[in-house]
């Protein structure tokens, strides 16, 4: 009897309040976190996903490049448009593809037109002091970064990266252009080759002593600077056997003519 009585107060206590406000408190924080850190995480995924890329946009010193590259186009052209800006500049780049009977005078005046953006001097010290530093790399990496900065005005949004050379190595010498300006403005394949690629080509190598090849997507109006990485020879350089762009004015016209000739290349080219 007496056990009996001792047992009957424990039964009879009441539950503890801490008890009753745990198990609350535990459902409420599985609820919270059920609902509050799922669609976070998956809203933020798709923002990522779809953000466009910030595009290049030209300012008083990309103007002024633009001005004095295109007066010099000017001096060898011997002739300007009345456009002005970027417009007027591709109309003088279109007189410069005329003015010239061959490929090779076209590729010589725009090498011209290079050069006589620097001073003499200039070339000629980088080419002696500069180039021969640890193999060319040092003079690579330099032209690669000074072309990233102040190139944009011409190609577009473009950074440096990382390339492999001829010996195997890395080495950050590159310059991609995620979509080329000249490109895209002048529609054509053979503007493209013979006053930008070969000229620019044979001006950093022979004039700054820092070879270069030029990979440019006609695809995607892509383009891959290697800096200190000759280029293939012509005979071996799929760029001399590509076909019109589709954006190309005359394109329509010649795949018309050439209906069962589904290579036409550029006649530019």
């Amino acid at each position: 009897m007496e056990r009996l009585a001792l047992h009957r107060p424990l039964a009879s206590f009441p539950p503890s309040p801490t008890l009753v406000q745990r198990s609350p408190l535990r459902r409420k924080l599985k609820v919270s976190s059920d609902v509050s850190f799922a669609p976070i995480r998956c809203q933020s995924s798709n923002i990522a996903e779809v953000a466009p890329k910030p595009e290049y946009k030209p300012g008083i010193i990309d103007d002024w490049f633009l001005g004095i590259f295109r007066r010099k186009m000017v001096e060898e052209v011997g002739w300007d448009s009345e456009k002005p800006g970027y417009d007027g500049l591709m109309e003088v780049v279109n007189h410069l593809m005329t003015k010239g009977q061959r490929d090779t005078e076209i590729e010589e005046a725009a090498v011209r037109i290079l050069v006589s953006l620097f001073p003499s001097w200039l070339l000629e010290l980088f080419k002696l002091l500069v180039s021969p530093i640890a193999g060319g790399k040092v003079a690579a990496t330099m032209v690669a970064r000074v072309t990233a900065i102040t190139c944009q005005w011409l190609m577009g949004k473009c950074t440096v990266n990382a390339i492999e050379l001829s010996n195997g190595s890395s080495w950050k010498s590159g310059v991609f252009v995620e979509k080329c300006k000249y490109l895209e403005e002048s529609k054509c394949i053979g503007i493209c080759i013979n006053t930008c690629k070969l000229p620019t080509q044979t001006f950093f190598k022979d004039q700054m002593g820092v070879p270069l090849t030029m990979e440019p997507n006609f695809s995607d109006f892509s383009c891959q600077f290697k800096f200190g990485v000759l280029p293939p020879p012509p005979e071996k350089d799929t760029v001399f056997q590509e076909p019109c762009l589709q954006i190309c004015p005359n394109a329509t016209r010649r795949r018309e003519l050439r209906r069962n000739d589904e290579t036409t290349r550029c006649p530019k080219i």
